[in-house]
């Protein structure tokens, strides 16, 4: 595996350290996702620019795993909401139903491959946090090296503090075999972890990058990362701020919802951060992301059919809200791009619209179809929608139908008979319409999910499900870990 010194985030693969300790509980090797050959020793590294260089691009490369983007974080962070289901035929990986339906047990493997994948992030950030600042080199580059390296590890411990509640805070690398098992840290201690580290983040980073490196975490990001992380713990004067903030930063949303997914608007003008993905023949560990496999029509160029929209989804869209043509992928029908969408017996009828890539995309046998789908993880629009329930909840409905009206506007295309404007300034009424507008604008967008819950909605949306209040706020901590701890890991109450 040839290791990139430019800086072209689609473009790179992920460095191995054979010295470095994992992040993980266990010490095992299962996560090598790279030939040995190309390993090189962590006594030989950590000794140039170059290094460093080659150790955040690694950060930037593994977000694109399958832990990060396919069946792990599918299962983790949309089954369990009612705008998602399995989808594929019946009997094909059919424990995801168990998350859909919430009878998932602890020993079910998509839990510790979300966990594993989540600690495999935070490691590299960690070696780089830990190495980069003994490195000689240009003093600002490694300032902002650093500050990347933070904004990545507060996302991933974003993404497992949400779904596990308290978990192991690990913000160095051990120095040896007793520094790995360590207890699960309050999370409130992780929440105040990660609000530091994108603290220091959006300090440093800049606004903007040239060409070469678009894709990097910038100071928006940082700021609208931190917006939602206040905003999972009710923090409202601080979601306003910092949304406020992001919002003077020449954001702005792309006119048309559905061309916002495809390839060629990627790093758009509403992109806050985008995981890059690349579909690279000639260096295969650079396609490796298989988000837009995992999704794609079933039976159709080989994708695999999961993930699929509810019809609870189809009926959330308001009459004439084009959002749900752009959002469902509906069999029968033909793309703007021309691909008829067909189905056999005991296939989806509908797909994730925001996953697909037109069918006459390059691709070879030795990639994933779609490999060159980038996942939009923080959009513009979120941050306007999150800007409109702090303002709502601080009593500020003006500015809150504002925000709001900004996203309904660009839904309705200028088609005034379609999505009126929200006009009442009752705090009850215009908390409803917010939440409605997250759900049919951010859909299929792993956000769902964890929306309700954090909303106290859980029994109310989830319950026919099977949802139970007191449990499954939280995903179980996966027993594989517990087990390697030796115990010193606890479960979830209920699991």
């Amino acid at each position: 595996m040839k290791i990139y010194k430019n800086i072209n985030l689609k473009s790179i693969s992920t460095v191995v350290l054979t010295g470095a300790l994992l992040c993980t509980t266990s010490c095992k090797k299962s996560f090598l996702n790279v030939p040995p050959q190309a390993q090189q020793p962590s006594v030989t590294f950590w000794k140039t620019q170059d290094d460093a260089t080659a150790a955040v691009n690694a950060i930037y490369g593994n977000l694109r795993s399958w832990a990060n983007t396919a069946f792990p974080a599918i299962a983790i962070e949309s089954m369990g909401g009612d705008d998602a289901e399995k989808g594929s035929s019946a009997n094909d990986s059919s424990y995801m139903n168990s998350y859909d339906g919430f009878t998932v047990t602890s020993t079910e493997g998509q839990l510790q491959g979300f966990w594993q994948g989540q600690y495999q992030n935070i490691n590299l950030c960690n070696q780089v946090l830990d190495n980069v600042p003994n490195i000689s080199m240009d003093q600002n580059l490694k300032t902002r090296y650093l500050a990347e390296a933070k904004f990545v590890r507060a996302y991933s411990y974003f993404r497992l503090v949400r779904a596990f509640g308290d978990v192991p805070l690990r913000l160095t690398v051990p120095k040896d075999a007793s520094a790995f098992n360590i207890p699960r840290t309050p999370k409130a201690q992780v929440w105040a972890a990660i609000e530091k580290d994108l603290a220091d983040a959006e300090a440093v980073l800049p606004q903007t990058y040239p060409a070469s490196d678009v894709g990097r975490a910038t100071k928006g990001s940082a700021l609208a990362l931190h917006a939602k992380v206040a905003m999972y713990q009710k923090k409202w004067d601080q979601v306003l701020s910092l949304t406020n903030s992001v919002m003077t930063l020449g954001y702005s949303l792309v006119s048309d919802f559905e061309a916002l997914f495809r390839l060629n608007n990627e790093n758009s003008k509403e992109s806050v951060f985008e995981i890059q993905c690349d579909y690279r023949p000639d260096i295969k560990d650079a396609s490796n992301s298989q988000y837009a496999q995992v999704q794609g029509v079933r039976a159709q160029q080989g994708y695999w059919g999961f993930n699929v929209p509810t019809q609870a989804l189809v009926n959330a869209f308001e009459a004439g809200d084009p959002r749900k043509d752009a959002t469902i992928l509906f069999v029968g029908t033909t793309t703007i791009q021309g691909d008829a969408i067909t189905s056999v017996a005991g296939d989806p009828t509908m797909y994730n619209h925001k996953a697909y890539v037109p069918f006459n995309t390059p691709y070879d046998n030795n990639n994933p179809r779609g490999s060159q789908q980038n996942v939009r993880v923080l959009r513009y629009a979120d941050v306007l929608l999150m800007n409109a329930e702090a303002a709502n909840e601080l009593g500020n409905s003006a500015q809150a139908i504002s925000s709001l009206e900004v996203v309904r506007a660009r839904a309705r295309q200028g088609n005034a008979a379609i999505l009126p404007k929200v006009t009442s300034t009752d705090q009850g009424v215009l908390r409803t319409a917010i939440y409605h507008e997250r759900q049919v604008e951010l859909a299929m967008e792993y956000d769902r999910y964890f929306d309700v819950i954090r909303q106290g909605r859980g029994t109310a949306v989830f319950g026919p499900k099977g949802w139970k209040a007191g449990k499954n706020e939280v995903w179980p901590i996966p027993q594989s870990e517990i087990d390697l701890s030796v115990g010193v890991l606890t479960q979830n109450p209920g699991y």
